[in-house]
């Protein structure tokens, strides 16, 4: 694998863990909550109103876009196991801009999810 693929693989899992963030925040916004409420099509508009949540799935959207052309390089097995430093980045992107609880038991969990990632890899 070469380090323009690696560059890429890197670049759509950020994107991904930039999406969670981002969706996550737009959703925790009292006016979407409240819509929702109300019914599940004023929801729905508040929520296509947000810009936060249009941002996350535009994120999404690109770290997609990303994966298609990694997958046109890498062969799945060797790329997808990158995809574990997701887990590790959105731990730490909640715990920074969400104000997420970093607890052990998070971290522990997350090292293990990463930890079985890198075994079903080799």
């Amino acid at each position: 694998m070469n380090s323009i693929s690696v560059f890429l693989i890197i670049c759509s899992v950020t994107l991904s863990v930039i999406a969670q963030i981002l969706l996550k925040y737009g959703m925790s916004n009292p006016v979407i909550q409240e819509s929702f409420r109300v019914s599940l099509l004023s929801g729905i508009l508040s929520v296509l109103g947000s810009y936060y949540v249009l941002a996350g799935l535009a994120s999404y959207v690109s770290s997609a876009a990303i994966w298609l052309g990694v997958l046109a390089r890498v062969d799945v097995s060797r790329a997808y196991p990158f995809v574990g430093l997701g887990f590790i980045g959105t731990m730490l992107f909640a715990y920074w801009f969400l104000n997420e609880p970093l607890t052990l038991s998070k971290v522990l969990g997350t090292l293990l999810i990463v930890a079985g990632v890198l075994l079903i890899s080799k």
